[in-house]
């Protein structure tokens, strides 16, 4: 409802017609380049207009479970969390899999290969490691975490009939925030999706892992592609917004706030200077968590995974 009704915020997609009959009708999984603030909420925006928001999941890293409201909901959902220590998360993320073979519903399952978002520092890092491995060298993303995504294709190959390959940018060199879009900022996201069948996904993992690295390249190309020409090189398209998130953030609030809100009058019209005072201090203190939980998406204030300073050695 923020992004697209708060903000406005406009999501056009880049994409081969023949695959539009797909979107929403089958199960897939996601690669998505990993460097904005609000690329999941981007991602979501579509998911919405496909009309499987609610049959989403995602492969993300354990802190975001103990995210206050999010987090918790996210836990409830069955999304899959992971330590991104390949020893540990080896059983538990497969077997997190597994369950999902069984999900009822055709679901999306998101997975950013880069293991975490794009900053030239961590970008720096990531290329002296392609370097030394011998592979080509990225311009505008990360080297890809391959394992995740092998496990992940070995997990769903039989219930899960494609991969969608996208590459989200921002026009005019705009760099979105979580904040911005909170103060009503609208901005203009472009996404090329390609639709990629599973059985053109090679079945070994080290040919599986080779095939990754192949599409991280293509997606580079796509990039610079952008950066040079302004837009994508597939038809464009906007998938019309629905009205469903909007009424039902209307609902919610008619049905909590108001009487929230009353209380809250009740509460400052006793004239006791010890109720203002708690009440004041409820609010600073909702503030702060609502900051500190904004302060997750931010770029600047990410994660040490993925730099020279984590002192934890992480092998692809």
């Amino acid at each position: 409802m923020l992004l697209e009704w708060w903000s406005g915020t406009e999501c056009t997609m880049y994409t081969d017609p023949k695959s539009l009959p797909y979107y929403g009708k089958e199960n897939a999984i996601i690669v998505l380049n990993h460097k904005f603030e609000i690329d999941f909420l981007c991602g979501w925006s579509l998911a919405e207009r496909f009309g499987i928001l609610g049959n989403c999941k995602v492969l993300a890293k354990k802190e975001l479970a103990y995210v206050p409201i999010i987090g918790w909901m996210w836990y409830f959902v069955e999304m899959i969390f992971c330590t991104r220590k390949w020893e540990q998360d080896r059983q538990t993320v497969a077997k997190s899999l597994l369950r999902l073979r069984e999900y009822p519903e055709n679901y999306l399952f998101l997975i950013h290969c880069e293991g975490t978002r794009f900053t030239e520092k961590k970008h720096q890092i990531s290329m002296q490691v392609a370097q030394a491995k011998g592979l080509p060298s990225l311009k505008h993303h990360l080297l890809p975490r391959t394992r995740g995504f092998a496990i992940t294709v070995k997990c769903l190959r039989d219930v899960v009939p494609a991969v969608y390959d996208c590459t989200l940018n921002f026009r005019n060199n705009e760099n979105p925030t979580l904040l911005g879009v909170l103060n009503g900022k609208k901005y203009h996201a472009d996404f090329y999706i390609r639709r990629i069948p599973m059985e053109d996904i090679p079945e070994e993992e080290e040919k599986c892992s080779a095939w990754l690295h192949k599409l991280y390249q293509e997606k580079d190309a796509f990039q610079e592609e952008y950066y040079r020409t302004g837009v994508f090189s597939e038809t464009p398209w906007v998938p019309p917004r629905r009205p469903w998130a909007l009424v039902n953030w209307l609902f919610w609030a008619s049905l909590l706030l108001y009487p929230f809100f009353r209380f809250l009058v009740s509460m400052a019209s006793s004239g006791s200077s010890v109720t203002l005072a708690s009440l004041v201090l409820v609010f600073c203190v909702a503030s702060m968590g609502v900051r500190w939980m904004i302060g997750v998406t931010e770029i600047d204030k990410g994660s040490a995974y993925g730099n020279i300073d984590n002192r934890q050695k992480q092998t692809d």
